[in-house]
């Protein structure tokens, strides 16, 4: 059998290679030497791989090639796949040649530890670590699920507009932009209204996209931007709504585990809590949530929504996440439903997650009566003719119709076991940060 000649290799594939000669393209990760060998960690972007540089196996030029290079330079590097036990991929490179593409300038990120500031000042390099390469993989992965998961089960994708006339969620959280000196547009808070209008006409829908909310919060779960996955069902009750949800988030944890153990590894996260979230998910009513809640020594008032501290008091109950449902109709938004049982509470519910991540997914039953949204609107101080398209939908076949927003980043943080929400996104954007 003639020998494969100039085989392009990836990393992540390199085992399909063994004895085979290859050419790999990357960046010098780190190196060290000994005498005569020259052991260069070499990453494609989809791994990282040990090379071995003999002194007795290539030219003076090529040795003395792989002692200049840098960290970070790129490189196109060839040589001889081995099996090699103590490599953590099973495999490592002879190198028999090794080209310098670019030698890089001293890198800033070193191995030595580094301060939050800086790592933000550099996230354009910082991507470029082992862990961030872990966290974002594993976003990579449950955005695949989440459009998985519906694509699957019937829904049809639409984009909803980023640049919206009118507030969804509230008006002190727009971020206003001038829309060609005639008026003012906003930034989305969410794809939720256009949705409703897209289950009507398709019955089920989702948009995955990015949103948008300038609230002047420093807390390890808020970004001004983050990506939002909002599903939108007509016939669908607060009932059938609660039960998507679990099914979904369960559909993507499980997903997560099966395909990115490795990365989950990387980030030492303990999947035996991820192994619980498994349907059916625990269920409280809010009232049910306020008496845990005094039990628990914590001053609440009923009307009063919960922070991050009463969520994570609720979640910690629980070994997978809990739905709270029935929130007073006081601090929801104008679209909720009321309950028929109770007027002074909405047919809404917040999922949120254990291990102190809180609220994941908010949603619930949209009202579908024209007379009734319209005090709903007029209640909240907005104004009317901004959603004169909205009410439309109540005028021609109304319909009982809910859904729900996932937030990406929070969940990305709790999959991952994250501290903070910075590092599930690859260019965060926060109160005092819009670089790079």
């Amino acid at each position: 059998m003639t020998p494969d000649k100039d085989i392009q290799a990836r990393i992540d594939r390199i085992g399909q290679f063994d004895g085979q000669t290859v050419t790999l393209k990357g960046w010098l990760y780190n190196k060290r030497s000994s005498g005569k060998l020259k052991f260069l960690q070499v990453r494609d972007g989809s791994g990282t791989i040990q090379c071995v540089v003999f002194k007795g196996n290539v030219g003076p030029a090529v040795f003395d090639a792989a002692e200049a290079l840098t960290q970070e330079s790129s490189v196109k590097i060839t040589g001889t796949v081995k099996k090699d036990e103590r490599s953590p991929i099973g495999f490592e490179l002879d190198v028999t040649d090794l080209l310098e593409i670019s030698r890089a300038e001293e890198y800033p990120i070193s191995p030595k530890e580094h301060g939050t500031a800086f790592l933000m000042d550099h996230r354009h390099l910082w991507l470029r670590s082992s862990r961030q390469h872990a966290v974002l993989k594993v976003r990579a992965e449950i955005i695949r699920l989440v459009r998985e998961f519906f694509d699957d089960n019937g829904f049809v994708l639409l984009d909803a507009p980023i640049f919206t006339p009118s507030a969804c969620e509230g008006t002190s959280t727009l971020f206003g932009v001038d829309y060609f000196g005639e008026e003012t547009a906003f930034l989305s808070q969410s794809g939720q209204l256009y949705m409703e209008a897209g289950a009507m006409a398709f019955g089920k829908v989702y948009c995955l996209g990015p949103t948008f909310r300038a609230e002047k919060s420093k807390t390890r779960r808020h970004l001004t931007e983050f990506w939002m996955v909002e599903p939108e069902v007509a016939y669908m009750d607060l009932a059938g709504d609660m039960e998507l949800a679990e099914e979904f988030v369960s559909h993507v944890v499980q997903g997560v585990l099966e395909s990115k153990r490795d990365e989950l590894e990387t980030l030492e996260r303990d999947v035996s809590a991820l192994e619980k979230v498994q349907t059916p998910f625990p269920r409280i009513s809010y009232d049910e949530a306020i008496e845990t809640l005094v039990e628990a020594g914590h001053e609440v008032t009923w009307g009063d929504d919960f922070g991050a501290e009463e969520e994570t008091v609720l979640a910690s109950r629980y070994d997978r996440p809990v739905l709270v449902h029935r929130y007073p109709k006081s601090c929801k938004a104008f679209y909720m439903k009321a309950d028929s049982d109770r007027a002074d509470l909405a047919l809404c519910v917040d999922m949120l997650a254990p291990e102190g991540y809180g609220e994941i997914i908010g949603g619930g039953q949209r009202e579908d009566d024209l007379a009734t949204l319209v005090e709903g609107v007029n209640s909240h101080g907005l104004d009317e003719s901004d959603f004169s398209w909205y009410l439309d939908l109540r005028r021609y076949g109304s319909v009982p119709h809910s859904g729900f927003g996932l937030g990406i980043e929070r969940t990305v943080a709790w999959i991952c076991g994250l501290p903070h929400v910075r590092e599930t996104i690859p260019f965060p954007r926060l109160l005092g940060r819009l670089s790079p």
